[in-house]
């Protein structure tokens, strides 16, 4: 399991409900990947899963400084993980 001391996620409500029907392609949550390529280094971390309704998960590194946000609607095609970008400089 990865080491993800250094990364913060935080979840902000937005206090709606999911309006559609989730994409029955991901009965279990998407896993995106921010990366430009998969050869690039990269930084996965789990979300929590699922999320209650509408609203987005806010996602910093703390080594780099990235800060990233995923819209969520509560629905069971909402992120389950992501894999940030590094952006120090050496690790692309």
């Amino acid at each position: 399991m990865p080491d993800e001391s250094h990364i913060s996620v935080r979840w902000l409500d937005r206090g709606r409900e999911p309006q559609c029907a989730p994409d029955p392609e991901f009965p279990d949550g998407k896993d995106v990947d921010m990366r430009t390529s998969a050869i690039h280094a990269g930084c996965p971390v789990k979300l929590p899963y699922p999320a209650k309704r509408c609203g987005l998960f806010v996602i910093e590194c703390k080594r780099c400084g990235l800060t990233v946000a995923l819209t969520t609607a509560g629905r069971p095609d909402d992120p389950r993980s992501v894999t940030l970008p590094c952006q120090r400089k050496g690790m692309n």
